[in-house]
C-alpha cells in the first residue's frame, strides 16, 4: 500500500475516473497507479467514504463485547477503572488509557440508545395549573410551608403560607387559588405527594381516593407529573425558588424575621403583586394582563368551598367556644353563631372557617381532655372578665349616660366605692348639664371618677375649678380625708372647767 492520499488527491482521482471511465487513463491524469484508482472507485461503489481512513485492528477489539456488557448491566454507571480490572483478568494487555476510551465510547452509545426524548410542553389557555411546596420561614417558632401555584399559560403565580401539607390544607389552598385567579382550569398538576399519590404500580400513579372528590367538586382533574421532568415541573419549581428567595429571611435579602403570621400573609400578597405585575422573561407580557384573557377559558368557581375535607362541622356558642370530644375549645368571638369545621392533625385541633368566602384556619389548640377546656384569651375582646358596661334601663339613666364617657366612668367608680344616693347625684349632674353644657359636666364627672370625689358638692366644685384652672386637675383625697362628720366637738369632753 502506497502513501495515504489526501482528501484533495482522492477527489481528483475520482474526478479523473468519472471523466475517462478507465482506471489506467485516470491514473495517468491523476499521476498515480491504476490499482489505486480502482480501490477508491470500489470503495465509493460500496457506499464507503473514500476519504475516511481504514479502520485498524486494536488490541481491545476482542474485549469490546465484554465492555459493552458491563456498561449495559450497570445502566451506564460503571467506571473505567473497574472495567479495566475485569478485562485485565481476562487477558487484556493494553493500558488503562485504551480502556477509558473504549468505556467512554460504550457509554455514549448506551446514552444514545436510552436517552429520554420528550416534546416541548406548549400550554393552552385555561388548561393547566401546577402547584408545589417550599419551605418557608419560621413564625413564632413554627415552621411555615409555602403553597406555590402557577397558571401555565399566563404565568400567574399564587403563594399562600400554611402550617402543614395535609389534605384539608390542600383543599383550602386549591379553593383560595381558584378564587384568586378567578376560575378553575381543566387540569391541576403536582408532584407525587402522599396527599395526591399513595403509590406507583408498574410506574402508574395510584391516586389518593380522598383527592378525587375534591377535583370532581371543582370540575378539574388532579394529575401528577413525571419525576425529573423539567417541562412539567419547571414552572412550579421556579415559583418555589423565587418565593423562597424573596420571602424567607436570609443574609442575601436582609429581610427581618416575621413578627406574626399576619405579617407573612401580607408579605406574600406584596410578592404576588410584584411578580404578577412585571413582564415575564419568556412571554414578554405581564401575567396579570394575560390572566384577564385566560379567565375566559376557565371554569366558574363554586360559590361554596369544598368543606368535607375540613373535618366535622361545629356551631360556635355564645361563649365563643365549640365542643369536640367533650372538650371545649375557644374560637375568635367574631364567629359566634357561625359554623366552623374541626379536625385533628397529630396533637393539634385545627379549626377552619369561611372568611370572605375562603376557608381560613382561625384557631389551633393542643388536644385536651374532658374537664380541661382550652381557652385562648386572644379570641375574646379586650377588657376585664366579668366587668359590665353601663347600659340604661330607665329614661333617667339614659339621660345621665348620654352626657358622655365620663358619666359612664363616674357610675362605674361610684358603684365600686359604695357611694350612697347615686340616683340623686345623677339627677344633679343632668341639671348642671343644662346650665353648663353636657361636655363640661361629662368632663367633670370623668375627673371626679379619676380622683375619687363623689361627695355632695364635689361635682360643682370641680366645674368651678375647670372654669378657673382649665389645665389643672383637682387633687385626689388623701388617706386622712374622710366623708364622715368630724369629732372636733368632742375634743374637750371631760376636761376640768
Amino acid at each position: 500500500m502506497g502513501p495515504v492520499k489526501s482528501d484533495e488527491e482522492i477527489m481528483e482521482i475520482l474526478e479523473a475516473y468519472d471523466l475517462t471511465g478507465s482506471y489506467r487513463k485516470a491514473a495517468e491524469l491523476a499521476g498515480c497507479d491504476h490499482h489505486t484508482v480502482r480501490r477508491y472507485v470500489q470503495l465509493r461503489g460500496h457506499g464507503v467514504d473514500p476519504t475516511e481512513p481504514a479502520a485498524r485492528t486494536k488490541l481491545i477489539d476482542e474485549f469490546l463485547p465484554k465492555v459493552e456488557e458491563l456498561v449495559e448491566r450497570s445502566l451506564g454507571k460503571i467506571g473505567a477503572d473497574a472495567v479495566h480490572k475485569k478485562i485485565a483478568a481476562m487477558g487484556f494487555g493494553g493500558t488503562d488509557r485504551t480502556t477509558r476510551r473504549a468505556v467512554a465510547a460504550a457509554k455514549e452509545s448506551y446514552r444514545a440508545g436510552n436517552r429520554r426524548v420528550y416534546r416541548p410542553w406548549i400550554p393552552e389557555p385555561g388548561m393547566w395549573l401546577q402547584w408545589d411546596w417550599g419551605w418557608g420561614p419560621k413564625v413564632d417558632g413554627r415552621q411555615v410551608q409555602l403553597w406555590c401555584a402557577w397558571l401555565a399559560w399566563s404565568r400567574f403565580r399564587v403563594v399562600i403560607p400554611v402550617f402543614d401539607k395535609t389534605l384539608p390544607t390542600v383543599a383550602a389552598c386549591l379553593d383560595a387559588t381558584f378564587r384568586t385567579i378567578g376560575g378553575v382550569p381543566t387540569y391541576c398538576l403536582t408532584d407525587n405527594e402522599k396527599t395526591v399519590t399513595v403509590e406507583h404500580v408498574a410506574r402508574i400513579a395510584m391516586r389518593n381516593p380522598e383527592i378525587v372528590p375534591i377535583g370532581r367538586y371543582y370540575g378539574t382533574v388532579v394529575r401528577t407529573c413525571m419525576p425529573a421532568d423539567p417541562e412539567s415541573k419547571g414552572g412550579s419549581e421556579a415559583t418555589v425558588r423565587i418565593a423562597k428567595r424573596d420571602l424567607v429571611p436570609t443574609n442575601v435579602n436582609l429581610r427581618p424575621a416575621f413578627e406574626d403570621f399576619t405579617e407573612l400573609v401580607e408579605a406574600c400578597d406584596v410578592f404576588m403583586a410584584e411578580v404578577n405585575g412585571r413582564a415575564h422573561r419568556e412571554t414578554r407580557r405581564i401575567p396579570a394582563e394575560m390572566l384577564a384573557e385566560e379567565q375566559h377559558r376557565l371554569h366558574p368557581v363554586p360559590e361554596r368551598a369544598f368543606t368535607a375535607a375540613f373535618g366535622q362541622s361545629r356551631r360556635v356558642g355564645k361563649d365563643a367556644t365549640i365542643q369536640v370530644d367533650a372538650v371545649r375549645y375557644s374560637v375568635p368571638h367574631t364567629l359566634i353563631d357561625d359554623s366552623v369545621w374541626v379536625r385533628f392533625h397529630g396533637q393539634d385541633l385545627i379549626v377552619t372557617a369561611m372568611v370572605d368566602r375562603q376557608p381560613v384556619e382561625v384557631a389551633r389548640h393542643l388536644r385536651s381532655t374532658p374537664g380541661n377546656p382550652s381557652i385562648d384569651d386572644a379570641h375574646y375582646p379586650a377588657g376585664s372578665r366579668g366587668e359590665r358596661t353601663p347600659k340604661p334601663t330607665t329614661p333617667a339613666e339614659a339621660e345621665f349616660l348620654a352626657l358622655g364617657p365620663g358619666a359612664a366612668l363616674w357610675l362605674q367608680e361610684a358603684g365600686e366605692a359604695g357611694i350612697r344616693h347615686v340616683r340623686s347625684k345623677m339627677a344633679d349632674a343632668v341639671t348642671l348639664a343644662k346650665l353648663h353644657g353636657a361636655a363640661e359636666v361629662d368632663r367633670a364627672l370623668g375627673t371626679a371618677a379619676t380622683v375619687e370625689r363623689f361627695a355632695d358638692g364635689d361635682l360643682m366644685a370641680i366645674l368651678a375649678h375647670q372654669v378657673e384652672h382649665d389645665d389643672t386637675e383637682p387633687t385626689r383625697p388623701g388617706e386622712s380625708h374622710s366623708l364622715q362628720p368630724g369629732t372636733s366637738a368632742w375634743s374637750g369632753f371631760g376636761a376640768a372647767d
